[in-house]
């Protein structure tokens, strides 16, 4: 009872840490351009609008928003992105959309007509891009103080869907309605085989007015800060291009043909609408965001009852090993008066052999050390998530604060290295060093390269810029390598470990295993209880990663976590007794790959996820799916590797340091 009380409380504390906004997020107050306010309380009176790059998921490749044929705004003012963002592929850019504090507009010009022209090659091109972003359901993203811009329209079952971001535009093909387009241009003005442009824009921002009340009357019906932006897109094809009144009925489309038969000219307009809210506060403004991702309220009930099994299930894990051990040392210690001779059986029976240091330890040592940077990395990321300071405001923050992490672990890693290969017996210390620090980095990056080139040819937004990735060498030779050989030298000065036992010089045979005690099916059954804890946070974490759905619930994330490092190690320590029961005491690579193995459920649970919530047919866009999936799916099995292996270690030398051994 008391155990639940505990967890209890660390959720509701950790959920409402989700609350917080740091001190480095700070509000803004507009007010109308008019009003004079005092200089002590000043406020702004332009809003401006941030276009991001358009993605959509149907393709895993995003484009800048420049590279469609759109309005575009100066770039040269635009706002430093952070090395998160630089590698998510967020590609943040001023708009030319002009929006004036509580000054509404009906139908404005965003710039000057785009005009297409029959026999002009540059026109056929950019309406080509155009025509195939619509096709492939391109979204807009963008952003108005430092919040997402939502749009909400209505499915064919008469349900309200709402997503951050809104489409370029719609294509209705011969064989299947188009919901957007049904829903944005109408039922009775679609027609088969077109392109719907959504050249004007709705906007409608809300603000709050009352929590400034020490400003006086003045500002609180003259200013206010921002709470939501909603849009609602459409397609209009304006008679009169100079002064346009957006109450056109004819939709702006493109017949589904290669080649442009008359001269097509199109107008990009804006409508702004400022609505007056004094119920929602501007601390909870994200809330709505966050309410948007799909069965939410599933989720919930799905991962507290994921939870509660996982937790009973690691009781009786830990009770069957501490009960059964118990009886195992005791019997093992008990002398009977009048015998001289006590004949060894079980576990004990390969104490002269359970030391005895694998083959290729330096390659096991060099994995367990990335494995602890991964695990370093890991854990200080998500408590940095769970107080707030990784929110979805502040953007890019989560890659960054990873990969800075990672990087500054490189001591750790070199230091856990260092002492496992020492108690091997391992002498060549500059090797373990190198490998170290460039093996699995090596891996990644190369693998990270060889996809980034994919996306250079293909001309993505998301292409990591060459001097970027000069900065990331040089955040590896500058800060890991060097943190990695100090962690070295420490690792390498300290004593070896000394372990309980000694070991034979003759190794003992070990005898013929059964099916459950063999490799395979201990790997097999080893992944099974630590993936089942993480399988349902991963259906979400995959949604906001390849379904631009805004994750949030790093207080369960990080519960689940820890319940991972606990199965992960009950696991490994209760199938590596078993082993010994056996007399096979070869644990230390099975104590890697036991745990590690559940790497290979979660790549099992991606490639389903690809083919049933994902729908992409591209060969390239698959390639850099499996891609960056492996890059993940190798750190994590770096990660759970290590866990199982040190408790399977911290298990061994406990088991053999209470026995009597003659």
């Amino acid at each position: 009872m008391r155990t639940f009380l505990l967890i209890f409380s660390i959720v509701c504390s950790l959920e409402l840490i989700l609350g917080f906004y740091l001190p480095g997020l700070a509000p803004v107050n507009y007010c109308r351009k008019t009003e004079s306010v005092d200089p002590k309380k000043s406020c702004r009176s332009t809003v401006p609008l941030f276009v991001n790059r358009l993605n959509t998921e149907e393709l895993i490749a995003p484009f800048e928003y420049h590279q469609f044929d759109f309005c575009l705004g100066d770039e040269k003012s635009s706002p430093v992105e952070n090395l998160g963002q630089v590698i998510f592929g967020e590609r943040i850019r001023p708009s030319p959309y002009e929006i004036e504090f509580l000054q509404d507009k009906k139908c404005a010009k965003v710039c000057a007509p785009k005009v297409y022209r029959p026999g002009d090659s540059e026109s056929k091109s950019k309406l080509r891009f155009l025509k195939r972003g619509m096709s492939l359901n391109y979204q807009h993203y963008w952003i108005v103080d430092n919040m997402p811009v939502t749009w909400c329209y209505i499915l064919s079952n008469n349900e309200q869907q709402c997503n951050v971001g809104f489409p370029m535009g719609c294509y209705n093909s011969k064989s299947q309605a188009n919901d957007i387009c049904t829903s944005l241009v109408g039922a009775a003005r679609i027609a088969n085989d077109q392109y719907y442009l959504f050249n004007h824009v709705d906007l409608t921002i809300i603000y709050h007015s009352g929590e400034n009340e020490e400003w006086g009357d003045s500002f609180q019906s003259n200013g206010g800060r921002i709470i939501a932006i909603k849009v609602t897109p459409r397609s209009i094809r304006h008679r009169d291009l100079e002064n346009p009144t957006c109450d056109d009925d004819e939709p702006m489309s493109f017949p589904n043909d290669p080649d442009l038969k008359t001269e097509t000219k199109v107008l990009y307009t804006y409508s702004v609408t400022f609505k007056k809210n004094n119920t929602i506060k501007w601390s909870s403004r994200w809330d709505y965001i966050l309410e948007m991702s799909p069965h939410t309220n599933i989720q919930w009930f799905s991962i507290l009852n994921s939870l509660m099994i996982v937790f009973f299930l690691s009781g009786m894990v830990a009770m069957i090993i501490l009960r059964t051990l118990h009886k195992d040392i005791a019997r093992y210690n008990q002398i009977d008066i009048g015998e001289d001779v006590q004949e060894e059986f079980g576990w004990k029976l390969v104490h002269g052999d359970v030391f005895r240091p694998p083959r290729r330890g330096m390659l096991l040592s060099v994995l367990l050390g990335s494995g602890v940077q991964v695990f370093c990395m890991t854990i200080v990321t998500l408590i940095f998530a769970c107080f707030g300071f990784l929110s979805p405001a502040n953007r890019g923050s989560l890659m960054t604060c990873a990969l800075i992490l990672y990087v500054f672990s490189g001591v750790a890693a070199g230091y856990v290295s260092a002492r496992i290969y020492k108690s091997f017996g391992g002498e060549n210390w500059k090797t373990n060093i190198l490998l170290t620090a460039s093996l699995c980095p090596g891996i990644i990056f190369t693998i990270f390269f060889l996809l980034n080139l994919l996306l250079w040819a293909e001309e993505s937004s998301a292409a990591v810029p060459f001097f970027t990735l000069l900065a990331l060498v040089s955040l590896w030779s500058c800060v890991s390598l060097p943190l990695t050989f100090v962690g070295s030298i420490f690792g390498f000065r300290k004593r070896t470990i000394e372990h309980p036992v000694r070991t034979n010089q003759i190794p003992r045979q070990i005898p013929e295993q059964s099916f459950y005690t063999q490799f395979i099916p201990g790997l097999v059954m080893g992944g099974v209880l630590p993936f089942g804890c993480i399988f349902i946070q991963l259906y979400f974490i995959l949604n906001s990663i390849w379904s631009n759905q805004t994750y949030y619930m790093f207080g369960f994330l990080f519960l689940v976590f820890l319940i991972l490092i606990i199965t992960c190690s009950e696991t490994t320590i209760l199938l590596c007794y078993f082993h010994l029961c056996a007399e096979d005491y070869n644990w230390w690579w099975r104590s890697f790959f036991t745990s590690g193995f559940t790497a290979v459920y979660l790549f099992v649970y991606c490639i389903h996820f690809f083919n049933v919530r994902l729908a992409i047919d591209d060969a390239s866009s698959t390639f850099l799916y499996f891609g960056y999936t492996f890059i993940v799916v190798f750190l994590f099995f770096l990660m759970t590797g290590c866990l199982g292996f040190f408790a399977c270690f911290w298990f061994v030398r406990k088991i053999y340091s209470v026995v009597k051994v003659d």
